[in-house]
């Protein structure tokens, strides 16, 4: 979770993403953000995050983005 919250954090450094319950409706990420984001997960965790899996509620906070991670990891 730590690697995670430090590329959030590369993105946006004002945002204390632990405290953030939606990135969206809060308006902390955006479709630039987005490619970033995966981008670097995939690179960093060396996984590789289909189309499908890209919808608002795996990026919805640090806690769902987490699980998305454990989840392609496994697979």
């Amino acid at each position: 979770m730590e690697k995670l919250l430090e590329i959030l954090n590369h993105l946006h450094p004002d945002v204390d993403f632990a405290e953030v319950e939606d990135l969206y409706d809060e308006g902390v990420l955006d479709s630039l953000d987005m490619v970033r984001l995966v981008t670097e997960i995939g690179q960093a965790f060396d996984i590789s995050i289909p189309a499908e899996e890209l919808i608002p509620e795996n990026f919805q906070n640090v806690d769902t983005i987490w699980a998305l991670i454990e989840r392609l990891d496994e697979e």
